[in-house]
């Protein structure tokens, strides 16, 4: 296909289906709002990364603005280069080129967990090359509940059960950006099937030892007890409403007792024990996040236990995250742990 059939084939394509081109019109009009002037696009070759992929090839054609498509391929399944080699070939078809990082690192356990925070490592590795600060992510409004259900099975607060961000910094100067996060998976499957004509599935989806499947599988049940998704919806909606007041708050106190100096986090550790479970919670994490430039919070259970170790009168020191809290005098130091 040439270039400018694959363009007019895909202009028309939105323009056929009312639904997808009020999908393109929220979507240019927010890209609008970002400076930026290129953007990373993580791709996987599901419908939701590939309508991701179509939108933002769109866009492109109407706006000054470049995108990079990067796959990670984790090379967990025997299949997944050539799988990898398919998504390229097709997107090459509408002059649209994917740049395939394979990760050479091997993955036993905590699959999922460990293959999300490799494929960021990787991703913002591209953006720093290409100087790139904006990475964006097909992330729906399905992926928004099933999040807010593995949460809420885990014990989180009200942090965790607002579930994500359309706009969240991964590290200092690169940002995730995830502009679908209101729409439903129906459309991005459609718009898939009617610019690329086909999409490819992920057999780990439908592998029931994974938590986000067995949630993903319990979407039936719920609608025939009268839960719908709009209605979670609704209520992670309002939960962030919450969140952003508290958020303020949160800032203030890392503000006042979290410091930092070179390879080394301070906390006020008269002040920390005032603060109640919950706060202690929140500079726990954040700490974490200032010295390893992690994304992700460890385990909620796992900062509890710390806490409970750190307020024992006999604590000297005790690890998390791969990092090393010990008393130091008035504070407690927060150390990336040496392997």
């Amino acid at each position: 296909m040439s270039k400018k059939n694959s363009s007019v084939n895909l202009k028309n394509n939105f323009k056929k289906f009312k639904d997808l081109s009020n999908i393109f019109y929220n979507f240019e009009k927010n890209l609008n709002k970002f400076k930026t002037k290129k953007f990373l696009v993580a791709v996987s070759g599901g419908p939701d990364s590939l309508a991701l992929t179509a939108l933002t090839k769109l866009y492109s054609l109407k706006n000054r603005k470049k995108f990079f498509y990067v796959l990670i391929n984790h090379n967990i399944r025997s299949n997944s280069r050539n799988e990898a080699k398919q998504v390229k070939n097709l997107l090459r078809k509408f002059t649209i080129k994917l740049n395939i990082i394979n990760n050479t690192k091997k993955i036993t356990k905590n699959i999922q967990g460990e293959a999300r925070k490799i494929r960021y490592e990787k991703l913002i590795n591209f953006c720093k090359k290409k100087n790139i600060n904006t990475i964006i992510t097909a992330h729906n409004l399905e992926d928004q509940v099933e999040t807010f259900f593995i949460r809420l099975s885990r014990g989180s607060g009200l942090t965790g059960l607002s579930s994500m961000k359309t706009l969240s910094i991964l590290e200092k100067g690169i940002y995730l950006y995830r502009p679908l996060l209101e729409i439903k998976k129906k459309y991005l499957i459609k718009i898939s099937k009617k610019v690329f004509k086909k999409y490819f599935k992920d057999p780990s989806n439908l592998n029931k030892k994974y938590l986000r499947s067995k949630i993903r599988n319990l979407r039936s049940p719920l609608k025939k007890s009268g839960i719908e998704y709009d209605q979670i919806i609704r209520s992670i909606k309002n939960l962030a409403s919450s969140r952003i007041t508290i958020d303020e708050y949160i800032k203030k106190t890392i503000k006042d007792i979290v410091t930092k100096s070179k390879n080394e986090i301070f906390i006020d550790f008269k002040k920390f024990k005032e603060i109640n479970h919950d706060m202690k919670i929140h500079v726990i994490n954040e700490a974490i996040k200032k010295i390893k430039k992690n994304y992700y919070n460890p385990r909620s259970k796992k900062v509890v236990n710390l806490i409970g170790n750190i307020e024992n009168k006999n604590f000297t020191k005790s690890t998390l995250s791969g990092c090393i809290f010990s008393k130091k005098k008035d504070f407690l130091s927060l150390k990336i742990e040496k392997t």
